[in-house]
């Protein structure tokens, strides 16, 4: 990330901070209670400790590999090599967004999970945990198989793997896997796939289901994104915690609504 990118997400952060809600700005009692059990549950389960030692033994790794880049600001499909522990660094999520994947699989009782971009695997193994059989995509064999170890090495069977381009392996795994409660799409940050992956998704998912949007506010075409994605007639519900955003379909919401919160 280029010192300019750097300086332009920090201003966003701080406008975002400032015009945030909590709770006592949420007038729907399902929101309220999300973010009450939910978004504000902060306090450290035993159940996150394996996923945290896995994560500092990771931010240790000098190990180098080949790494595939079909992601955003890549020439598609360019290859070049990567320290271990500067993956889980500069493309990990922190902690306290595995803890809330955990804790959302539980609250919702989400029973499978489809993830759109694995990378070193913490926030799929969080998700596992909690319960879901989890099917995550990867677009770097390489990186795939560095998750792999580490969910053998947690013990975690309820993971199903997909190594490919998104583009081309999501429609298959859309149409083998059960019907998603959850869908985390993370990987190629870029405005059209996103909006295209939501559709996508839309067509399988339940009507139940929560769909986490990252890094909403990245770029100028993530915000675009995040705006077709909220104005859509299938969004009912959209909660902006600025660096995730969640999205729901549920038809009780007669009327759409939109919530920043602050997280």
């Amino acid at each position: 990330m280029s010192l300019q990118h750097q300086a332009a997400l920090a201003k966003k952060y701080l406008h975002y901070y400032f015009k945030a809600g909590n709770r006592h700005d949420v007038h729907s009692p399902f929101v309220y209670a999300l973010v009450d059990e939910v978004l504000n549950d902060k306090a450290f389960k035993p159940a996150y400790a394996p996923m945290e030692a896995l994560r500092k033994q990771l931010l240790q790794s000098s190990e180098v590999i080949a790494v595939t880049d079909l992601g955003a600001g890549s020439l598609m499909g360019a290859t070049n090599t990567r320290r271990i522990k500067d993956i889980v660094k500069h493309a990990a999520k922190p902690p306290k967004f595995g803890q809330l994947f955990y804790r959302l699989v539980q609250y919702f009782q989400a029973r499978t999970v489809l993830e759109l971009g694995t990378s070193m695997g913490l926030s799929t193994a969080y998700m596992a945990s909690a319960g879901a059989t989890v099917h995550t995509i990867e677009g770097c064999p390489n990186i795939a198989a560095k998750a792999g170890e580490s969910f053998a090495a947690l013990g975690l069977q309820n993971i199903r793997q997909y190594v490919g381009n998104f583009d081309t392996v999501l429609p298959s795994v859309l149409s083998e896997m059960p019907a998603p409660d959850i869908v985390y799409i993370d990987g190629n940050h870029r405005e059209e796939p996103t909006v295209r992956y939501y559709l996508e998704c839309l067509q399988k998912v339940k009507p139940s289901a929560l769909l986490i949007f990252d890094d909403v506010h990245w770029t100028e075409g993530m915000e675009r994104a995040w705006e077709v994605v909220k104005e859509h007639p299938a969004t009912t519900l959209s909660i902006d915690l600025f660096f995730i955003g969640l999205v729901f379909l549920r038809e009780e919401f007669k009327v759409r609504q939109e919530f920043v919160l602050r997280f």
